[in-house]
């Protein structure tokens, strides 16, 4: 955007009056409310599919990706530190930097596997925490009957 572009759209929003914040394409004065067709709707198949995948991830992580236990000997060296090790021991630089990748590699996973599990874990809680509150909803929200208002006539409370 060029600066004579910029101070003609101040100087139009000055004289026009409206300081307001709006989204792109969205005509002034139009809202989402009332039409019921865009309230968020969270399934809680689809957050526990998506934890499961995260915990699945994880799971996989641990088994597969550890290159510093690869093959371990009796005393926990995997056989790309113990290459790193005996290349050092023969004064080849690229032993020093074996041992540095693998340690950069575990540590990469293991951040990998932290968001793995945090995911799964919000997941989880969020699963909960939705049906917690859809319980408290509906033992709010009752006609003069005392039967449950359905979702769909919800939006007329706020009319």
């Amino acid at each position: 955007m060029a600066w004579d572009e910029w101070d003609r759209l101040k100087s139009e929003t000055a004289a026009d009056g409206t300081t307001g914040t709006r989204l792109n394409q969205l005509p002034p004065g139009s809202g989402s409310g009332g039409s019921g067709n865009h309230d968020l709707v969270v399934n809680q198949d689809d957050l526990g599919a998506v934890g499961h995948e995260a915990f699945t991830l994880y799971d996989r992580l641990s088994r597969q990706a550890d290159i510093a236990g690869a093959g371990a000997d009796d005393s926990g060296s995997g056989n790309t530190m113990r290459a790193g090790a005996e290349l050092k021991s023969h004064n080849f630089l690229m032993g020093a930097e074996l041992e540095n990748t693998v340690d950069v590699w575990t540590a990469q996973v293991k951040r990998v596997r932290q968001a793995c599990a945090h995911i799964s874990n919000h997941l989880d809680y969020s699963a909960r925490r939705h049906a917690e509150e859809d319980a408290a909803i509906a033992a709010v929200l009752r006609d003069r009957g005392g039967a449950a208002v359905p979702v769909s006539r919800i939006d007329e409370f706020f009319s």
